[in-house]
């Protein structure tokens, strides 16, 4: 399963080797733009793209970002509490 994050592309870094500055969550990553290039690099600066391995893969919306976004952070919600769960469920064995 490929997992792509959104990310903003912020700015040009490179135009010769397709690079530029996405932002992924408030997180800042260099990627390469190659996939979703089709025309000036500039007007890639403000969109929002599914970022995988250092690749922006695909553009997607604002509102499609904003969605994928909530469900990850959802996951993540879940992942925590599935180990407090573990977690718990450990401790009762340990002392029975």
């Amino acid at each position: 399963m490929c997992l792509g994050i959104p990310g903003r592309i912020i700015a040009i870094t490179d135009a010769t080797r397709l690079m530029a500055m996405a932002e992924v969550s408030g997180v800042r990553r260099e990627v390469n733009v190659a996939c979703i290039a089709d025309g000036p690099l500039e007007g890639l600066i403000g969109e929002w793209a599914l970022i995988h391995v250092g690749f922006a893969m695909s553009r997607i919306d604002a509102d499609e970002a904003e969605k994928t976004l909530e469900a990850l952070r959802d996951l993540g919600e879940a992942q925590e509490a599935l180990e407090a769960m573990a977690e718990g469920q450990r401790a009762l064995e340990a002392n029975p």
